[in-house]
């Protein structure tokens, strides 16, 4: 059997903003919305992952004195500190 591809970041947010628009709506049976919640906390996941990946993976590139360029890990300061 063939393995599901793994939607991106851009694809699993896209349809978590179709669940919930769905569910907004208050027209779903209890079976649907019990399986558009599922699918949603997956797809939130996803993205939860895809943006920490993203997050480790920045580097931000500074120019020191001498002009040469090196590369320091990024570091983003939690709101509210």
């Amino acid at each position: 059997m063939p393995r599901k591809k793994e939607l991106s970041f851009e694809e699993a947010l896209g349809r978590l903003n179709e669940i919930v628009d769905q569910m907004e709506q208050g027209d779903l049976p209890l079976k649907d919305l019990i399986a558009n919640y599922s699918e949603g906390m997956k797809l939130a996941g996803t993205c939860s992952q895809a943006l920490s990946r993203a997050e480790q993976a920045m580097d931000l590139l500074v120019q020191e004195k001498d002009g040469e360029a090196v590369t320091e890990k990024l570091i983003i300061e939690e709101e509210g500190k």
